[in-house]
């Protein structure tokens, strides 16, 4: 995890939608070329600089909430390299991409998607209900900005997935990773993402089963994550 060492000195609360940019900047920045949790990074860089823009252009309804909303999610990811970083243990939807980042059998697209399910799976969930208990509010009022930011993913996958996909050239490759990622899909789990969030919701007053459920989140994500990330061969 040395290459992670340096961003360790970014901990803390990011400030507002910048602040996430520049940490991410900063981590990228440090991240060498085919590393795994550069490769996510990067497109998740890209991921917040679109909601970034839709925030200047006045897209969302409700700005405060959508920042929120964002800054929360992705402190989620920002906290598991930071956990990375100090060689604790991070959540286990993120450990398989923190722990192939560097296997050679592992394409681009495969660390990109591996990462966004992590991020999909049980980030976003725990920060519908992180942002609810923030605003004092319930999930139906943070909809709207969860539908726009999942517009924004869903309208940039494709552009992910042709950017990463090995050329016309390399078959051998093409054909398991279309197989691979053709597996998984961002809509079912952003559909998912949003009924967990609400179960978690309404199980606030029951600590215990709302934790089960949090640790299963966590573990299937995870799990999905390791099929991603299958080596392939050259």
């Amino acid at each position: 995890m040395a290459q992670l060492e340096r961003f360790a000195e970014f901990t803390g609360p990011a400030q507002g939608v910048d602040g996430v940019v520049t940490r991410m900047r900063a981590l990228g920045a440090d991240l060498p070329s085919g590393d795994g949790v550069g490769v996510f990074n990067g497109v998740y860089l890209s991921v917040t600089e679109e909601v970034d823009r839709h925030l200047d252009s006045g897209r969302f309804a409700d700005s405060g909430t959508a920042i929120t909303l964002d800054v929360l999610f992705a402190e989620r990811y920002l906290r598991a390299v930071d956990a990375a970083a100090d060689q604790h243990r991070s959540p286990a939807c993120w450990r398989p991409l923190l722990q192939f980042r560097r296997h050679p059998g592992v394409r681009p697209l495969q660390f990109a998607l591996a990462g966004i399910n992590a991020h999909i799976g049980h980030d976003l969930p725990l920060a519908v209900v992180d942002t609810c208990r923030t605003l004092g509010c319930e999930p139906a009022d943070v909809e709207d900005e969860f539908d726009r930011v999942g517009d924004i993913l869903v309208s940039l996958e494709e552009r992910i997935r042709e950017d990463l996909m090995p050329g016309p050239d390399l078959f051998q490759i093409a054909d398991p990773l279309t197989h691979l990622v053709g597996s998984w899909s961002l809509e079912r789990a952003r559909d998912g993402a949003w009924a967990a969030a609400r179960a978690l919701w309404a199980l606030r007053g029951l600590p215990g089963v709302a934790e089960e459920l949090r640790t299963r989140l966590d573990g299937a994500a995870g799990l999905v994550g390791r099929m991603l990330l299958t080596p392939l061969p050259d």
